[in-house]
């Protein structure tokens, strides 16, 4: 065994026993990694950082690196005076500083806007950024080599991909979170900002530390008390703990603010006493926070006010908020997130997709400088998958941002494992053929395709209060790699994946091997499982946009539909039969998306509506590829927790029991899913599954067809989200109930699952015995306390569960008995038992 395998071994010993650890770190973890006596030799030993202000971006790049090296590698840096010749040292400066101090040319690339140079020979490194914050992500970007066990030499520079790289929090003033799966909010309680920003600070070092250099601390959804004379003050607390780490706060704006907060008759943008009023609060809010990034405004959607109260544009709208931020700087986002909810589904032109280009295009040109469009990915609402929404090709005068969303809100909600990347990367790297000339998204956004002065992104984040700031551990990658992309969207995200996981979990190549498979197959399986062929993310749109309910997309003003019937499905959007949709696009992929022939079979359902029994480019008909798509998603799921187990040892048991408890879930849930879906469309249309697969399931027991004691059967809505319709609930909210059964499965050993619901205000307690044996318990509370997600009252595909017991020895006429003890209005519910023998996912 050579010397460095050694040194390895040891260290996986050491990492072996390493302490359990709660997410609050992230990727900063700063973790140990092998490096011998004569690699630390090969280390600097000194840290030398020019112009040292106390508080600034440069300071922290000091401080991150001393840390960081102590914790990594264990070697203590000795600070210098600051240096132009100092050998055997971190050199940390702003380009302009190095000159000026040093009188001395350097020959390194030209750097934009934050860019960095980072040049490492071993124990000589040189950080130079173009600004402060430029030269804190080049000790970041250091710093992360280090922590990936990468001792090589470099030379290269950095440059980001656009000025904008913002993220966007839902919170409320009242301390709850939009779509927060991850707990409460870290800025906001009972109308003021919190006392303790410790929080904000470690925050703020994870945003920098994938260089997103702005953040929106409340909800679009805006409460105008935030500009308060106190809360402006308490903004000021929260800008003075990001401004170390290149972190500029913003805010977003309730429009009505004047009437509602400042006691006008009237929010009209024209009134010289609005402009006025608005003059006024920017101008003490920059009083409180100088570097304020700017405003981001949510106007005449969902029911938000805005200028169309009095009949003027978005345009004269958002250059009110522009206007009084020009003086100071700053940068008005505008979300393009504007549409009629009252749309009437009977209309065969009625379109919600066409309603952005309709609400903007024709006001290309007449935004000031200072105002972004903030654009969702696609046309509709952060859906499983989406075409690109065309406003990207419309608007030539008008600076633009893409808006993407780390919270998971149709998306499994962060209690289903979906690592977005793959997802975001169909629509930056989309051609949209403007003009017949190469028009990527990420150019559009970035402002290179049409020559514009600003542009970028932004991404909707729900951290919370929950150490591992998401609700959980995984889906972290999402935030770390929406921050690498919005730098640099060119990079490959299985690479970016890899990076994360060993900044995260440890270096390991089964770690790294087996997190990388799970996420990459994450996303395609959740499409799945959930909605394909284009025709959405088949969720309840209605209620909490979690669990499946594909009724609730048709029927309704929301615009979100499938137009299903028992005959045919999907939205007709063509010009020459449809809403016109495809007619909002350039030529050529107007064309692409017109004819049935060249839509891709993942959008077909989005672009044409078609028979059931419409033959797809596969080969299979549109019905048979939804029960098949629905069954191989969910038998993927069921494979991540296999995946995961066999990293047991390998990750401190804190985070591995936390990743695998969620990863159990999904496998149940992806199974509601399954059924759900498969279930609806099969009633729907009466064509059989091919497999023979759909409605029918020879190793289930249905619990209503057990011998029932307290227990009575109950029929579940929707029909679909309960096995056979039906379920069992207890008689009273203080009933014991019991469920046997004798059982006729050959002799054998199986895994036992029990499909159960887990409601919101209540944790029922369930036993299952075999011969009176108790094979296993469980409470119902994960509603209540492990998942974060949008909770449910009722029976449901939001609340439907299940859970396995694996390896149980089952002899034929054993009895199987279920007892169910509710509590609170929960009344222990419970679908169905089945027994599994090896390799049947049911």
């Amino acid at each position: 065994m050579g010397h460095s395998s050694f040194t390895f071994l040891v260290w996986g010993l050491l990492f072996s026993l390493a302490a359990a650890e709660d997410g609050f770190a992230g990727w900063l973890r700063y973790a140990p990694v092998p490096c011998d006596s004569v690699c630390l030799q090969g280390l600097p030993s000194r840290l030398n950082v020019l112009n040292n202000t106390k508080g600034s971006p440069i300071e922290i790049a000091g401080l991150e690196l001393a840390t960081g090296l102590q914790s990594i590698v264990s070697k203590n840096l000795t600070s210098t005076q600051p240096r132009c010749d100092v050998s055997d040292s971190i050199l940390v400066a702003t380009l302009e500083q190095y000159k000026h101090r040093c009188n001395t040319a350097v020959d390194i690339p030209e750097l934009d806007q934050d860019g960095f140079w980072l040049r490492s020979t071993g124990k000589s490194v040189q950080i130079l950024g173009q600004s402060e914050r430029g030269a804190l992500y080049g000790a970041y970007e250091y710093l992360s080599l280090l922590a990936q066990g990468n001792f090589s030499h470099v030379a290269y520079a950095s440059n980001p991909h656009a000025p904008i790289r913002w993220v966007n929090q839902w919170d409320n003033m009242d301390g709850v979170i939009e779509r927060g799966y991850g707990g409460l909010s870290i800025f906001f309680k009972n109308g003021r900002i919190v006392d303790d920003l410790a929080p904000v600070k470690q925050y703020a070092r994870l945003l920098a530390s994938v260089r997103i250099n702005g953040l929106v601390v409340n909800n679009v959804n805006a409460n105008a008390t935030l500009l308060t004379p106190e809360n402006m003050k308490g903004l000021g607390r929260i800008a003075d703990v990001c401004r170390s780490y290149g972190v500029q706060i913003g805010v977003s704006l309730n429009f009505a603010s004047p009437k509602t907060l400042g006691g006008l008759d009237t929010f009209d943008p024209l009134d010289a006493t609005v402009i006025a009023w608005w003059n006024n609060i920017t101008n003490s809010l920059y009083d409180h926070v100088p570097d304020l990034a700017g405003y981001l405004v949510k106007a005449d959607s969902e029911g938000q006010p805005g200028p169309n109260t009095y009949n003027r544009t978005l345009s004269q709208g958002a250059n009110l908020f522009a206007r009084a931020l020009q003086p100071h700087g700053g940068v008005l986002m505008y979300r393009a997130f504007v549409y009629d909810s009252n749309l009437n589904e009977s209309d065969w032109k009625a379109d919600r997709a066409k309603a952005a280009v309709q609400y903007f295009k024709d006001l290309d040109g007449e935004f000031e400088e200072n105002v972004v469009v903030q654009i969702k990915y696609g046309p509709i609402d952060f859906q499983v998958r989406e075409p690109v929404s065309p406003l990207f090709a419309n608007l030539f005068k008008t600076n633009t941002a893409i808006e993407l969303q780390v919270s998971q809100e149709y998306l499994g909600q962060q209690n289903h494992l979906v690592y977005l990347p793959p997802l975001w990367k169909t629509i930056l790297d989309f051609d949209l053929r403007v003009d017949h000339k190469p028009s990527l998204v990420r150019d559009v956004i970035s402002g290179e395709r049409f020559n514009r002065t600003l542009g970028g992104w932004a991404a909707v984040v729900n951290v919370g209060t929950n150490t591992t700031w998401l609700g959980s551990h995984i889906a972290m990658s999402n935030l770390y790699a929406y921050g690498r992309l919005a730098w640099s969207p060119t990079h490959n995200s299985e690479q970016i994946l890899k990076d994360w996981t060993r900044l995260t979990f440890g270096s390991r190549p089964q770690v790294i091997d087996t997190i990388t498979n799970i996420s990459m197959a994450s996303w395609p399986a959740y499409e799945k499982y959930s909605g394909n062929l284009g025709i959405q993310t088949l969720t309840d749109i209605l209620y909490t946009h979690y669990g499946p309910n594909p009724a609730s997309q048709d029927n309704n003003g929301w615009g979100q539909w499938t137009r299903a019937d028992h005959l045919s499905v999907g939205m007709d959007r063509t010009v020459a039969n449809g809403t016109g949709y495809t007619g909002q696009y350039p030529v050529e992929i107007a064309q692409r998306y017109e004819s049935l022939n060249s839509t891709p079979d993942d959008l077909v359902l989005w672009f044409h509506h078609v028979p059931w029994t419409h033959r797809l480019h596969s080969g299979k008909t549109v019905i048979q590829h939804f029960y098949d798509a629905h069954y191989a998603g969910a038998e993927i799921a069921q494979t991540f927790i296999r995946q995961w187990e066999s990293l047991h040892g390998l990750i401190d048991q804190e985070r591995y029991d936390a990743v695998l408890d969620r990863l159990t879930y999904q496998a149940g849930h992806s199974i509601v899913w399954r059924d759900a879906i498969n279930n609806f469309y099969f009633n729907m249309t009466g064509i059989p599954d091919q497999k023979r697969r759909v409605g029918h399931h020879p190793w289930r027991i249905e619990a209503e067809s057990m011998a029932l004691d307290g227990y009575r059967a109950y029929t579940v809505s929707p029909f679909e989200t309960a096995s056979n319709v039906t379920a069992i609930v207890t008689t009273t909210n203080s009933t014991v109930g019991t469920a046997r059964t004798t059982l006729g499965f050959p002799a054998g050993t199986y895994d036992i699952a029990v499909g159960y619901y887990d409601l919101h205000g209540g944790e029922s307690h369930w036993t299952l015995a075999l011969n009176d044996k108790v094979v296993g318990e469980w409470v119902g509370n994960m509603r209540n306390h492990s998942l974060g997600n949008s909770v449910s009252i009722y029976l449901d595909g939001h609340s439907a569960t299940r859970v396995t017991f694996r390896g149980v020895k089952v002899q034929k006429g054993d009895e199987l008995k279920i007892v169910g003890r509710p509590n609170g209005v929960e009344p222990a519910p419970v679908d169905y038992v089945v027994l599994l023998p090896a390799g049947v996912v049911d």
